[in-house]
This record gives structure tokens, C-alpha cells and sequence, in this order.
């Protein structure tokens, strides 16, 4: 799969090594910076460090807004800064377990780092997900594959250019009326 000529990337890793990490990112500084600067009626925010329904529908972080709203957030972060946004869409490839952009999940938003950039996307789940469905075969068809090779399964994403993702999402607010 991928784009003709494109190389597969392969990495052995273990999933709770890569939670462990991801754990330790939801305490940076950074991170509240970032909402700050994308909701400006910011008010608070809490960590989901728990396993349960919320971790389980894709919810790493509380956002309080000073109306008292609360937005959820999934946390998604690279550590070097990468030109584009890999979306995981088999989370045990040979089981055929979707992965959390072919799947409902119960955020309002992916909130995607690159680390190393100190770069953040905050992407719209609806959106995002409404893009992956309308893109997606183009995207697996076109763009580099990237398999993670955990103890007894695979998992699989596509790596989409930001550009080109932030543009589906951008083309995909635009919504017309069809009859039924």
C-alpha cells in the first residue's frame, strides 16, 4: 500500500512503553499554553489518567470553559516534527480492529503535537472523521504507509501531509443540502 516506490516504516515498539510516554507528556506546561491560545475563555483542565469508558472513547484531557462548557480531548503527540499527520485506521490490523480515526469516539477534538516543533493541531473530530471517510482510499492509495509492530499485532496509519489533511477538513465545512 502507499504511494508507488514509497517506503513502508516499520517500528517494534510495545504498546504500554508508548502510553507510559504519552502519560508523562499530559503534565507539560505546554500543553496549557495551547488551549489557552484556542479557547479564549480557557478556564481549567483535567488529565484522564484512569482506564475506563472515557480513556476507552478517546478522551486524554477535560477542557473547562469559563461558561462552565467542557470540551473533551484526545492527545495525540510525535516527538519530532513531521510534515505530516499519521492517522492510525487499524489498531490490530490482523484482528481488524479500527483505529481511532475509522472509529466513534466520544472527544470533541484530536489534539495532535509534534513535540519537537512545538507545534499543535487541534483538529475536529467530526470534521476530521467526515474527512477521513470522504479521502480515505485516495490517502491509503497515495501516501506513505506506517506499520507499529506491538507485542502480537499491528498497527496501521497513513501519514497525510498537513497540508493536504487541514485542506479536506477546510473543503469539508462546506455542506450542501441534498434532497431524500
Amino acid at each position: 500500500m502507499g504511494q508507488p516506490g514509497s517506503e513502508l516504516v516499520a517500528s517494534v515498539h510495545s504498546f504500554q512503553a508508548s502510553l507510559a510516554r504519552s502519560q508523562e507528556l499530559l503534565d507539560d506546561a505546554w500543553w496549557e499554553s495551547i488551549y489557552r491560545q484556542a479557547f479564549p475563555d480557557f478556564a481549567g483542565m483535567v488529565a484522564v489518567r484512569q482506564d475506563g469508558w472515557a480513556q476507552r472513547g478517546g478522551i486524554d484531557r477535560l477542557i473547562v470553559l469559563a461558561s462552565g462548557r467542557t470540551l473533551t480531548v484526545d492527545e495525540k503527540a510525535r516527538g519530532e516534527a513531521w510534515p505530516d499527520i499519521l492517522l492510525e485506521y487499524w489498531s490490530d490490523e490482523g484482528r481488524r480492529v479500527r483505529g481511532w480515526v475509522a472509529k466513534d469516539l466520544a472527544c470533541d477534538y484530536i489534539a495532535y503535537a509534534l513535540a519537537a516543533a512545538g507545534v499543535c493541531y487541534l483538529l475536529p473530530f467530526q470534521d476530521l472523521r467526515r474527512a477521513w471517510r470522504r479521502h480515505h482510499k485516495r490517502w491509503v492509495r497515495e501516501y506513505r504507509e506506517v506499520r507499529a509492530y506491538n507485542n502480537g499485532y499491528v498497527t496501521v496509519s497513513v501519514a497525510v501531509p498537513i497540508e493536504v489533511l487541514l485542506a479536506a477538513l477546510s473543503s469539508g465545512m462546506e455542506l450542501k443540502a441534498v434532497e431524500y
